[in-house]
């Protein structure tokens, strides 16, 4: 029988801005926005990069890679100050919003591990239990007067390679800024690895899309959407959430299912991508739309998903796709700005056409549409969103409550399949002088939902992520998937 996987701490450490910098020693603050507020009690977002590297021993480990990975991470924090501090929402009346707060020798939380499982299964694709993947994930720290920004955990898994966990608060990161923050640290791990000889730790410049722009006074809020958010969340009766205080910085937390529940990784090639697209095309009446890797990706993954859960024809279905509305915004904000500022657009049917013969085409053609509304529409309407946060802290509620039946219109239950991650975040660009990663997952995807990246081999293929409770359930999607795509 084999051995139970177990990750011993070798030690957990707080790493801070260089002390070389005068910045380091400056107080300094950032207001959040209400597009961070909508975000303020959600769970934090993990992600981990795995290195396959296996002739990394433990030695080569804790006196080079690790010195090297947290001394980047000291000086990229100068290039990120406020995120070296804490979110924090003092007992004082006059201030009525919560903030980003650095004070000199605040630092992030860095964990170094070692772990015995076998680096090749747990880094691969194929099915296996959640939990694995939670152990390479540092837990955030967050009380109810103090939440930290994000946290890291180096991981050795001896003569196979390593991993950087990192777990970031919602509020501070979408899921660009925190793979930007990500891509800079490794930027300037390689900058020290290539030259060694350079002494001057103040002098590790960042190219302008890794550089952060934090102006907040771009970002307008005319309808007093922050306040709406801040009530919103002061009501909700969640659990985790300290009820009686409601200026607590606590996160909610749904049912604990991470022990029952499996992941796998499912790949799209690129010609995977194009026999898709010609089935697609072949299929509709009038393809006068481009049908973008994302939306081809994202249509057959719902398929899958679809027919593996079997559904009634009549059930409701919501797509949920995540759009970066940085350039939609009244006046547009720069696109390395730096904070939340993403959207979320739903896509309504029912299962039915989805279960079609064509369904990947129906799909595709309605996300299709749908995308290529937001370049005709007028920029984002600020008081659209004002309902936006209530309505899922109801919906949320409803879940904890276990009523799952009916959805808070009274009608029958709903199947809702969201993405996270991007094809465009680059994630397998964050290089720390080891290579590139041999592999890149969400570890905090939600059941029923699908992550998205670029294929690790950089040939324009999609990386597709899926958590699902039921293991036969996402058995059936590995079979629906895997013959779909021999079947083009």
């Amino acid at each position: 029988m084999a051995s139970e996987t177990s990750v011993n701490i070798l030690e957990v450490t707080r790493v801070t801005p260089s002390l070389h910098s005068p910045k380091s020693s400056t107080e300094c603050s950032l207001p959040l926005t209400f597009s961070d507020f909508h975000w303020l009690k959600f769970h934090p977002v993990d992600r981990v990069f795995f290195y396959e590297l296996t002739d990394l021993t433990p030695t080569f480990f804790n006196s080079t890679l690790v010195p090297k990975l947290k001394r980047s991470l000291s000086l990229t924090l100068l290039h990120f100050l406020p995120f070296a501090g804490n979110i924090t929402w003092p007992d004082d009346q006059r201030i009525i919003k919560p903030f980003i707060l650095y004070t000199p020798n605040d630092g992030v939380s860095v964990t170094v591990a070692e772990s015995n499982a076998d680096f090749t299964d747990i880094s691969g694709n194929q099915i296996r239990e959640v939990v694995k993947s939670s152990l390479y994930v540092p837990e955030l720290p967050v009380s109810d007067s103090k939440a930290a920004t994000i946290a890291f955990q180096i991981t050795l898994f001896p003569n196979q390679g390593f991993s950087i966990g990192v777990s970031s608060h919602h509020a501070v990161f979408d899921g660009k800024s925190v793979t930007v923050f990500i891509r800079a640290w490794a930027s300037i791990c390689k900058q020290i690895q290539d030259h060694q000889h350079h002494q001057n730790t103040d002098s590790y410049s960042l190219p302008e899309e890794l550089t952060p722009f934090l102006d907040r006074t771009v970002f307008q809020d005319p309808y007093g959407l922050d306040m709406i958010y801040l009530k919103n969340w002061s009501e909700a009766k969640l659990p985790g959430l300290n009820l009686n205080n409601p200026r607590s910085l606590k996160l909610f937390q749904l049912k604990d299912s991470i022990e029952n529940s499996f992941r796998a990784t499912f790949v799209l090639n690129l010609e995977d991508i194009k026999k898709l697209r010609r089935k697609i095309v072949s299929e509709l009446d009038n393809p006068d739309n481009y049908f973008s890797r994302f939306v081809i990706s994202y249509s057959y993954a719902s398929v899958c998903l679809i027919k593996a859960i079997k559904p009634e024809k009549k059930t409701r279905v919501i797509l949920v796709f995540t759009a970066d509305i940085r350039a939609r915004l009244s006046p547009p904000i720069p696109a390395n700005y730096f904070g939340n500022c993403v959207r979320s657009y739903p896509m309504y049917t029912e299962a039915e056409p989805i279960l079609a013969q064509n369904g990947v085409s129906f799909v595709a053609e309605k996300l299709s549409e749908r995308i290529k509304r937001l370049e005709t529409e007028p920029p984002v309407i600020y008081e659209e969103a004002k309902d936006q946060l209530g309505r899922y802290i109801k919906v949320m509620e409803q879940m904890a409550s276990g009523d799952e039946k009916q959805d808070v219109t009274g009608e029958p239950k709903v199947i809702a399949i969201g993405t996270a991650g991007s094809t465009n975040f680059q994630v397998y660009g964050a290089e720390f002088g080891q290579g590139k990663p041999k592999k890149v997952e969400v570890s905090s995807l939600e059941n029923g939902s699908i992550s998205m990246a670029e294929s690790g081999d950089g040939n324009g293929g999609v990386e597709i992520g899926l958590v699902l409770e039921n293991k036969d359930e996402l058995e059936k999607f590995d079979f629906l998937f895997v013959n779909g795509l021999k079947n083009l």
